[in-house]
């Protein structure tokens, strides 16, 4: 009992850790900015854009830059973007006309001196054929028009491109190389398989969560009434699976947790490094050892051969007892979390991260649980807000949407934090990643797993209870969550948008038009009397 308890409090522990990131996204390569001025001539959306380059005749590398508000759009396509031949400008920051003659090459140029329209005005009179902008930092920069001009008519694309791009590229010039890029601005598919693998990821993980919920209450349940009818003189039983293994939300934790979770959210964005990255890769590390040992204990403990060794337990001290199926099947699962924690840059890793990732969802959707509908309507709701507020408005505040910044853990140098499900987008040019986060599986799947709990023990059939509508609704609010996240061009969105009104809004719906809404608002479980209690006539 005591190894149930710890296992009970690793979970809390874990639980608003893994809430705090709830997201749906597949990476944006189009964005619109409303503050940037707009005028004809000055309304290009900000796109990444594809610069291979090539070296006497060889393609070596290939860097990525952003598209200007001005100029002409790039080509989508590849085999139709024409291959350049690359000069650098004399003078270096093009203020004025170069030096060397332009006979319709693109144009290396440095940031600054002069605005970007001048320089891009200045390149095209001299002949250039396109002009690539250098910035003077890492990061990309949105090039925008001037406030005071108008009607502007630049006939050439303009590009800029990172630091230590310009750097390689005024290396390459210097070796009197030539030098020719390519510029392109590919689409991203309208749907790509990777966000199919994740929505079942996500609906069978939920299912199965459920179903394994959903037994061990029937199972606590028979056990109480066994008890009963044994002849136990307490009719208010506990159940043996809630007395150290299960923690129920109440309305003050619900709250409470929009509160807690935004501050480990803010704390994220602000000390979000490498280092802090690693931190985060220890915790997930130990939180998934956590749930694929629990998984694994009691996938196996259904098989006979098993079954022995699940059920005899040795006494260790700091851990009280421990079942030897748990003690054989421990090493495994450090050694596994380990060896992803290490190797988890190579190209393959994600697949780690997600058995990792719906283990720990699986075990906290068995540790923690919701008792009636009220508290998973209160759940829901502040976690809706929590997830517009942070997704959207947050931008006001902090400049950036926090939860995206976090998401994909920019400042880190990694691909982002582990509290995430992600699937390689298999048919993107762009390549990157489709990622949904834990909250955005979880906290719907509290909800799905209580409906499964209360058919199973008011016996209620497949149609006739509410976890097939349940289920169905959260699938539909996923998938809406993916036409959004495409029509939006991959920037990410909120799930919890879309997937709770369809979840509660259901549940609440059914319970209503049925007549159960009270019983599942206040008790959230069917009434069971004591045989022992005989009612007298007044």
């Amino acid at each position: 009992m005591e190894f149930k308890k710890r296992e009970c409090c690793i979970c809390a522990v874990f639980v608003v850790l893994v809430l705090c990131t709830s997201l749906v996204s597949g990476g944006d390569i189009v964005h619109q900015d409303d503050i940037a001025p707009s005028r004809p001539g000055c309304n290009n959306n900000f796109v990444l854009v594809k610069v291979p380059i090539w070296v006497d005749g060889i393609e070596v590398t290939q860097f990525v830059g952003v598209g200007a508000r001005f100029g002409p759009t790039l080509e989508s396509k590849e085999k139709r973007a024409n291959q350049t031949r690359l000069a650098f400008a004399d003078p270096p920051d093009c203020c004025s006309t170069p030096r060397n003659k332009l006979t319709g090459e693109a144009i290396l140029v440095h940031r600054g001196n002069c605005s970007f329209t001048t320089k891009a005005n200045v390149a095209e009179d001299a002949g250039a054929s396109a002009i690539l902008i250098i910035n003077n930092q890492t990061e990309l920069f949105k090039m925008v028009c001037e406030p005071h001009e108008s009607d502007l008519d630049i006939g050439i694309p303009a590009v800029m491109l990172p630091q230590h791009a310009g750097t390689s590229l005024i290396k390459f010039l210097g070796n009197s190389s030539s030098v020719a890029v390519q510029l392109y601005s590919p689409k991203r598919p309208m749907v790509d398989v990777a966000e199919v693998f994740l929505w079942l990821m996500a609906v069978a993980t939920i299912l199965c969560a459920s179903y394994w919920s959903a037994w061990r209450a029937r199972e606590a349940a028979i056990e109480q009434d066994k008890r009963l009818k044994d002849g136990s003189n307490e009719c208010n039983v506990t159940e043996v699976s809630r007395s150290g293994v299960v923690l129920e939300i109440n309305i003050i934790s619900a709250v409470l947790f929009v509160v807690v979770a935004s501050c480990f959210l803010i704390m994220l964005y602000k000390l979000m490094s490498s280092w802090f990255i690693e931190v985060l890769v220890v915790l997930f590390s130990i939180g998934g050892v956590e749930g694929l040992q629990t998984c694994l204990v009691a996938l196996l403990s259904c098989f006979r051969w098993f079954e022995r060794f699940g059920h005899s337990f040795i006494k260790i001290p700091f851990l009280g007892p421990v079942s030897y199926l748990t003690l054989a099947i421990s090493p495994f699962c450090i050694v596994f979390a380990v060896l992803w924690a290490v190797y988890r840059h190579i190209s393959f890793a994600w697949i780690g991260q997600d058995i990792l990732g719906i283990a720990l969802i699986i075990t906290v959707l068995q540790v923690v649980q919701i008792p009636n509908l009220k508290v998973g309507t209160v759940l829901l709701s502040c976690s809706l807000l929590y997830d517009l507020f942070w997704v959207f408005l947050s931008k006001s505040l902090f400049h950036k949407s926090v939860m995206i910044v976090v998401a994909r853990g920019d400042k880190s140098g990694e691909d982002g934090i582990p509290m995430l499900l992600k699937i390689p987008r298999m048919f993107d040019p762009w390549g990157g990643y489709s990622i949904i986060g834990f909250g955005d599986i979880i906290l719907p799947g509290l909800l799905v797993a209580f409906s499964l709990r209360y058919d199973w023990l008011c016996n209620k059939r497949l149609r006739q209870g509410y976890f097939i509508w349940a289920m169905i609704a959260y699938g539909l609010g996923l998938l809406t969550t993916y036409v959004a996240l495409n029509l939006m061009d991959g920037h990410g969105q909120p799930a919890l948008l879309y997937i709770v009104p369809f979840t509660l809004g259901t549940f609440l719906t059914l319970g209503k038009q049925r007549g159960d809404l009270n019983h599942l608002w206040t008790r959230g479980e069917p009434d069971r009397p004591c045989p022992h209690v005989r009612l007298q006539p007044e």
